[in-house]
């Protein structure tokens, strides 16, 4: 494990510290004619020798990640579109995951076990965090839906929004309840309620900060009870 950490941490420092925008912009541009392609390279390798101590023994595993970053990096470059940019930039990323773990595996073998996925405990933990997730939001919406008609289409908002940041905000009150920080719940339901005073004090509309209103205490409560019922649950797994 501590190897792929400083693998990782090489990676890290090569691909976002040590590699600046403008560096970004001229592969971007140029490609494999730019010369900001082969100083990206450079410093990952220097990392990687640095981190592992110059280690010998790593050699060609470094020769691996060093030819394969190059690889990588120029098929980004090459295929990088407008629409994909975001999608390229994961697929980038865990592509340079895959080969940090291949070095792993060929200096420290290790086992992946597939069953663990279907382990009681893992099953548990999928579900809670799907029904926080996806299925709240949907109950939310119809429990909701009878005041949503009620107020002004006019305000302005982000498309799908208010979906992914209460799903953000269930996912951190999922967390905390797990591990028993319940102070921390009161400390995200205050920030919430700063960030969203500006909105309400402009809208000068009491609908809408009605609505606000349940719609967050129905997502707490959500992300509480399944929390709650996710202990209660692994307690009588583990026991």
């Amino acid at each position: 494990m501590i190897l792929f950490v400083k693998l990782f941490l090489a990676h890290l420092l090569g691909d976002f510290v040590f590699q600046p925008e403008k560096w970004v912009n001229d592969k971007e541009k140029h490609k494999i004619r730019s010369p900001y392609l082969y100083y990206h390279i450079l410093v990952h390798a220097v990392s990687l020798l640095i981190i592992l101590q110059f280690n010998t023994k790593y050699l060609w595993g470094v020769v691996m990640i060093v030819i394969s970053h190059f690889v990588i990096d120029t098929t980004k470059v090459y295929t990088l579109t407008k629409k994909n940019r975001k999608w390229l930039f994961f697929i980038d990323q865990l592509a340079h995951m895959a080969i940090l773990v291949l070095f792993v595996y060929l200096y420290q073998p290790f086992v992946l076990r597939a069953d663990i996925v279907f382990e009681p405990g893992t099953i548990l933990l999928i579900t809670s965090l799907v029904a926080s997730t996806f299925v709240s939001s949907i109950l939310i919406k119809i429990l909701v839906s009878h005041w949503t008609k009620e107020l002004d289409d006019n305000n302005e908002s982000l498309a799908n929004a208010g979906k992914y940041i209460g799903m953000l905000e269930r996912l951190f009150v999922l967390a905390f309840v797990v591990f028993n920080q319940w102070s921390a719940i009161g400390f995200l339901l205050a920030a919430k309620s700063v960030f969203r005073f500006g909105d309400l004090s402009k809208a000068k509309d009491r609908k809408l900060t009605e609505y606000v209103l349940i719609g967050t205490l129905l997502s707490f409560a959500f992300a509480i009870g399944i929390g709650l019922t996710y202990n209660y649950l692994m307690k009588t797994i583990t026991h």
